[in-house]
């Protein structure tokens, strides 16, 4: 439920501090169940690109919230222990590396969101998702907004667990594949994962549509065609 607890103004020149504006608006709107959606790993070589979903309900957030890149893993596992007893309800969805190829980003971005959303206790009135492209699309009733992983409680939430569930579960990655650097490099380009990638080649959780490979020689001949914004593999 959004209630009206008053925003805190940052101080002048200090980053925004994360308010309630977006979902009074929504309250207001006649939302009275609105989740914060945030993504991550969209842009990494390996592993899932994961989504939460995050319901607050009006209190004051704990102390230091603010979009997850902009905290140190220590702070961000510290953070993602004090929102989970503290959310009113949250959930995980994912998109698996061969979700990513079959069906592409955008596509896999809609499932992972479909999945989270799915995972809450009760189906929000309103999603308000980081960024200017709405992935979701209906039946969801969507607001985009920029940086409101930075701005908007329960995105910046939704930012912070689900970085930390990701990194947890790349960690775990990390003890089967232990040359890729997936513990400190979540499956993002680090210098450890290309070298690794040169020489081993890719693992069963590495995204095989993607141009990384045409780069790889030993290894180009595994690359998958990439789908078209219509859900079609392209020929070429």
């Amino acid at each position: 439920m959004v209630q009206t607890s008053p925003s805190t103004p940052a101080p002048a020149g200090a980053p925004p501090v994360p308010c309630y504006d977006l979902e009074r608006e929504l309250a207001a709107e006649g939302a009275v169940l609105v989740a914060g959606v945030d993504e991550v790993g969209r842009g990494a070589w390996a592993g899932p690109v994961v989504v939460c979903a995050a319901v607050t309900d009006g209190t004051p957030p704990p102390d230091g919230l603010t979009d997850s890149k902009r905290l140190t893993p220590q702070r961000r596992t510290a953070m993602a222990e004090l929102l989970r007893p503290w959310v009113r309800d949250h959930a995980f969805g994912q998109a698996d590396p061969a979700e990513i190829d079959d069906l592409g980003m955008t596509r896999a971005l809609r499932l992972a969101a479909t999945r989270a959303l799915a995972g809450l206790r009760q189906r929000p009135d309103a999603v308000i998702l980081d960024g200017k492209h709405d992935f979701l699309g209906g039946p969801w009733r969507v607001r985009t907004q920029i940086q409101a992983d930075l701005t908007c409680v329960s995105v910046a939430a939704a930012s912070v667990l689900a970085k930390v569930h990701r990194d947890t579960y790349m960690a775990a990655l990390d003890t089967r594949f232990p040359d890729y650097g997936f513990a400190t490099g979540v499956g993002y380009p680090s210098p450890a994962h290309r070298a690794a990638l040169a020489e081993l080649g890719p693992t069963p959780h590495h995204r095989m549509s993607w141009a990384y490979l045409d780069d790889l020689p030993k290894w180009r001949h595994l690359r998958r065609p990439r789908p078209q914004p219509d859900g079609q593999t392209a020929l070429l």
